[in-house]
């Protein structure tokens, strides 16, 4: 039983595009790993920019001064 976290920002990411993550990472592991597809869960957890750092900032902030 497979169990995929897939953690991205929240800023804009469709429901189409967050399906096809499903559908291809479900795929991923079944043409390597031969895993059954039917016990294989994916979850999709988005985060605030404001709770995501890199290199000591927020994402928010480091966005922002671009």
């Amino acid at each position: 039983m497979p169990y995929v976290n897939i953690q991205i920002t929240r800023d804009g990411v469709s429901a189409e595009q967050k399906a096809e993550l499903i559908r291809a990472t479900t795929e991923l592991l079944v043409r390597v790993l031969n895993k059954d597809p039917a016990t294989t869960h994916i979850v999709i957890q988005e985060v605030d920019t404001d709770n995501w750092g890199i290199a000591g900032q927020t994402v928010t902030a480091l966005r922002a001064a671009k």
